[in-house]
């Protein structure tokens, strides 16, 4: 079925656009007018973009809170025993983003040619990842799609709520830091070469060594001050080329597990994700094997992902899951005793999630206590820095007075 794009107002006069989905042309504007949409210019989007005939149909992403309401929504619809296509019809029209409304219009037309939910979801891989694919197949396979789409909504949420109060944390030092490195380049390169000339009319002025190096440095941060912004510039590409190679990847991985502070919270965000990932496929049906290949892409870790990559191999030899994990040595003795205990209760799922929700609250409080630690921290060594500076001018200024006396 053809999908068209609309402009057009609303009845309070309020612009509006979107997609909407019929046979031809003439049905779809009677679509809108009993929507009280007045079209203003509709079109064939397939004709209006021949690119889009094949292949993926979008490259934009989709906020992931976008993505939450429209599962929670599609669930709800689907639990009430409304059929896929007309529940996909429905939230299609409802969702406020065009990429979105665009991608389930689509999905529905694949579903109406014989296609599967999750194959057609595949042709999005930008919105729909893995993991949403995947939970879908299993609800598909199994015949509880509304239940796997209630669970999917509560993961996608609470992943969101993770990475939202992780970016949180990092906005305030992030700010304080610019901040003062700006305040600082001022004072070097404004002010200091101003109080030079007013040193250099004393001739028999002696400037303490101090001030000497500070008078030093804010010359060379004013006549090369390219230097260091090359030097900076090349050492971050430098990094940022590395980090990205496989072999750096892998190094800088181990590395951050391992920093003091910052190390216990990368870990603990990972074996959030990875608790929660986990029993979110379990409870959605999917096999422990095909789970733990998901989850691997998660963590967001190589070196956790090769621990979870060797506990797979030695799960389809039969061991345990909580025999592996232990023997990595990459995830805390807690989350080993809880999966341990799962396994032999036939909790496993239940345990996974009451692991995940203990280490977001964790990760809460440790991102809240560095944050309130980072605040004081940057200001004492911007107060330091500045002082330093105070008194390397301020004391040839008392001597030239006493000179001047």
């Amino acid at each position: 079925m053809p999908i068209f794009e609309y402009k057009g107002l609303s009845r309070d006069g309020k612009n509006v656009k979107g997609v909407v989905d019929a046979d031809n042309l003439r049905t779809a504007r009677l679509k809108l007018k009993k929507d009280n949409i007045y079209v203003i210019d509709i079109r064939d989007k397939k004709k209006a973009d021949p690119r889009k005939k094949s292949g993926p149909r979008s490259t934009k992403s989709v906020q992931v809170k976008e993505l939450a309401l429209m599962t929670r929504q599609l669930a709800t619809l689907i639990k009430a025993n409304i059929p896929l296509v007309d529940a996909l019809t429905a939230v299609s029209e409802q969702v406020e983003n065009p990429t979105l409304s665009e991608a389930l219009a689509d999905c529905k037309n694949m579903i109406n040619e014989g296609s599967n939910f999750h194959k057609s979801l595949g042709k999005y891989p930008n919105i729909f990842n893995n993991i949403y694919i995947s939970m879908v197949e299993a609800g598909e396979m199994s015949g509880s799609l509304d239940v796997i789409l209630m669970r999917l909504a509560e993961f996608t949420e609470a992943q969101a709520d993770l990475r939202a109060k992780v970016s949180s944390a990092m906005t305030y030092p992030i700010i304080m830091i610019t901040v003062t490195v700006g305040l600082l380049g001022f004072l070097f390169i404004f002010l200091i070469p101003k109080m030079v000339v007013v040193f250099e009319s004393s001739p028999n002025l002696q400037l303490p060594w101090y001030t000497v190096m500070m008078i030093n440095f804010s010359q060379f941060m004013v006549n090369y001050w390219y230097i260091l912004a090359g030097f900076f510039t090349i050492a971050f590409l430098l990094f940022r080329n590395w980090k990205n190679s496989p072999a750096g990847k892998q190094q800088w991985d181990i590395l951050s597990l391992k920093l003091p502070v910052i190390g216990p919270t990368v870990q603990m965000v990972a074996v959030s994700r990875f608790t929660r990932t986990l029993a979110t496929l379990l409870n959605g049906g999917v096999p422990m094997l095909a789970a733990l290949s998901i989850v691997r892409n998660v963590v967001n870790n190589h070196a956790l992902a090769i621990a979870i990559d060797e506990a797979r191999s030695n799960i389809s030899e039969g061991e345990s899951i909580a025999g592996p994990l232990k023997k990595s040595g990459r995830f805390p003795p807690i989350v080993i005793h809880m999966v341990n205990i799962g396994e032999k209760t036939g909790e496993l799922e239940n345990m996974l999630t009451q692991v995940s929700d203990a280490y977001d609250f964790q990760v809460k409080n440790k991102l809240e206590g560095l944050t309130s630690l980072m605040g004081p921290v940057v200001i004492v060594l911007m107060g330091f820095a500045i002082g330093a500076i105070v008194v390397a001018v301020m004391v040839p200024m008392f001597e030239m007075a006493n000179i001047a006396g």
